[in-house]
């Protein structure tokens, strides 16, 4: 059973070469040009893969902040929090309900972080954080 199978893949083997060499013969050069530019094409394709992977930037690294900063002013985790929630521009309303306390809290809160910022408005205070280091 063995060898009539090889057999007969010998033979489909030499039907597929005699093939080859007609279509060779009647369509000679386009044959070939056809083969080099699937050649290249494969090439092309296989380059821009290496290029990409090489090319991908590695992953940023979370942001950590300056936490010498903000010790040096004085900045709770709390207070850190709120300031980030400023720069995501919620209102007072919107960061109470996000950290489930009062609205009269978060205004303390950011009360408390534009005086340490030496800020007259939030959008002073969001500059000066940045400057600082303390927000991305």
């Amino acid at each position: 059973m063995l060898v009539y199978g090889l057999l007969l893949a010998v033979g489909i083997g030499l039907l597929e070469w005699l093939d080859f060499r007609r279509l060779a013969r009647l369509h000679g050069g386009g044959l070939w040009v056809a083969l080099i530019a699937a050649g290249f094409l494969l090439l092309g394709v296989w380059l821009g893969a290496q290029l990409v992977r090489r090319g991908r930037p590695p992953e940023p690294e979370p942001f950590a902040g300056n936490p010498r900063a903000q010790a040096s002013l004085g900045l709770s985790d709390r207070e850190m929090e709120v300031l980030g929630l400023i720069a995501g521009g919620l209102s007072n309303k919107e960061m109470a309900r996000q950290l489930d306390v009062s609205p009269n809290t978060i205004k303390t809160h950011v009360a408390r972080v534009l005086a340490k910022l030496e800020a007259s408005r939030r959008t002073d205070a969001l500059r000066r954080a940045r400057e600082l280091g303390l927000l991305p």
